[in-house]
């Protein structure tokens, strides 16, 4: 079943509810922000986050991901509606009494203290003793595997060390709630992937609940549970990370997430799940009807890896046949990138298995080929 078109600012917003026996840990309900009073930079936000998930808030600057975590954090406060934790309302509870972690993207580590002071900064302030707070830091200093480091200060440590210490220092105090805000915008790409790894082994073996920010699709795929992919200050999906991809609810989110190719056309007619498009070059295109409006123009969206490119001759063996050049063959190591001139767009993609682009030449006339299942006819861009 298609999941839910943005609603217009007339419409009640969808919540995105948790499962029936699994009490959301936080719920935002009806919440704006507004800076100046007229521009809403988050509008209309209901959003339920499940008690141990790990759910990534993901978009494009300026779309309302990090203010939604800063309202969660106390840092920021909603202009209206109300954020509940456990059941309780706490927009005018202050940051530090939320029992929230948080690690940021500059890590804000002390410098004048070592790392197990800096790791154990949220016991003194909450006034744990020493002996608990040796012991408590010591299992962390563990956690992160940086024991041997302990007496050292951040400029001592390299990037991803000084990372792991503040993931140690927002967990030490058992929050029932971390919020990391694109911790690992500031490492290299090798440094940042073997980081995605060690947080989300830290998430599955502390089980606390995690809401992560970032720009990053490929981060978000890699670490989520759930990601909830905002644009212009709205939720536009909630879902699964292979939800998203196979089954973007329109076309922000087909766009955003992964590699697509987009065709435009108008509905000709629809036909149970399906539907029939007539491209701008007369050609007619089966497609899952996934906007339950369109009766009209559309767009469609389909995924590299599931068109497959003929010779011309070829028995296209699915649903759609469309005639196309080769551009441009871009080698990747595990798969080649093949770039087509199709239908009028300059730039459709077909991904090629490794060794598949063999024979294969710029200029060459070829064709693609694409079940109607797998092209899905979404609101038009």
């Amino acid at each position: 079943m298609p999941m839910p078109m943005p609603m217009s600012a007339t419409e009640t917003a969808p919540r995105h509810v948790a499962e029936p026996d699994a009490a959301p840990l936080v719920r935002f309900e009806d919440v704006d922000k507004t800076y100046d009073g007229e521009q809403l930079v988050v509008e209309s936000l209901n959003l339920d986050i499940r008690r141990g998930e790990f759910l990534t808030l993901l978009g494009p600057s300026g779309s309302g991901k990090t203010t939604s975590l800063m309202m969660l954090a106390g840092f920021e406060t909603p202009t209206s509606g109300e954020i509940y934790v456990d059941s309780r309302p706490i927009k005018n509870v202050p940051p530090h009494r939320r029992n929230i972690g948080m690690v940021f993207q500059n890590y804000a580590l002390f410098p004048h203290m070592t790392v197990a002071e800096n790791v154990g900064f949220p016991l003194r302030v909450r006034n744990v003793g020493r002996a608990e707070t040796a012991e408590r830091v010591a299992r962390a200093m563990a956690m992160i595997k940086l024991e041997a480091l302990a007496q050292r200060r951040p400029s001592q440590l390299s990037g991803g060390q000084q990372q792991r210490v503040a993931l140690a220092r927002a967990l030490v105090f058992n929050p029932q709630l971390v919020l990391m805000d694109e911790p690992l915008g500031a490492l290299d790409k090798r440094l940042r992937e073997h980081m995605q790894v060690e947080i989300k082994r830290l998430h599955q073996s502390t089980g606390v609940t995690v809401v992560y920010v970032t720009h990053d699709q490929s981060e978000a795929l890699t670490m989520s549970n759930r990601i909830a992919v905002f644009n212009d200050g709205a939720i536009q999906q909630v879902a699964a990370p292979d939800v998203l991809y196979e089954r973007p609810a329109n076309s922000f989110v087909a766009n955003f997430i992964g590699d697509n190719n987009t065709l435009s056309g108008q509905v000709e007619q629809r036909r149970g799940p399906h539907c029939s498009v007539r491209l701008g070059g007369g050609e007619l295109v089966q497609a899952l009807v996934v906007n339950p409006r369109a009766n009209g123009a559309t767009s469609l969206s389909i995924r590299p890896e599931r068109v497959r490119l003929l010779a011309m001759r070829d028995d296209p063996r699915g649903d759609n046949r469309l005639p196309g050049r080769l551009t441009e063959l871009i080698y990747l190591g595990d798969h080649a990138l093949a770039l087509l001139d199709v239908a009028g767009t300059t730039d459709f993609m077909v991904r090629l298995p490794a060794g598949r682009q063999a024979g294969l030449a710029c200029g060459q006339d070829v064709a693609v080929a694409f079940a109607a299942d797998d092209c899905r006819a979404l609101d038009p861009v």
